[in-house]
């Protein structure tokens, strides 16, 4: 069973800059059989996608909201992925919560992996993003 760790998180001011981690653990797992991603909640909100990676191929997909300040990365080396995010702003404050699940998931857009982490993968325990100024 997979387990996966974030960090990162923080309080920063709008225009500002933060790089969430996820690092991926467990028994017997193969790292880059995973599609994984980032979602995001914020208080009174539905959770919502925010970008994908498969492991494998390096193929990506963000949220429309992104709008091209983050990036998602991956280290295949270290079993982890990465969420680069520029111009942060208020609207942006929530926890952040890395995802993982097999392959297959990434073949979809963005919010295909939601079902996943149920299908033999795993959510993180979340980290805290809050931009004010």
């Amino acid at each position: 069973q997979v387990k996966l760790e974030e960090s990162g998180g923080g309080s920063v001011q709008p225009g500002g800059s933060l790089r969430l981690s996820c690092t991926a653990s467990g028994s017997g797992v193969r790292f880059d059989n995973y599609c994984m991603g980032w979602f995001r909640q914020a208080p009174g909100k539905h959770r919502e996608a925010v970008a994908r990676i498969h492991i494998l191929t390096d193929s990506t997909s963000y949220a429309d909201f992104v709008r091209g300040r983050f990036t998602i990365s991956q280290n295949n080396a270290e079993n982890t992925i990465y969420l680069q995010m520029n111009s942060l702003e208020p609207e942006d404050t929530a926890g952040y919560y890395c995802a993982a699940a097999p392959g297959h998931y990434c073949s979809g857009g963005v919010n295909y992996l939601e079902r996943g982490p149920a299908d033999n993968g795993a959510w993180g325990q979340g980290v805290q993003v809050t931009v004010s100024s």
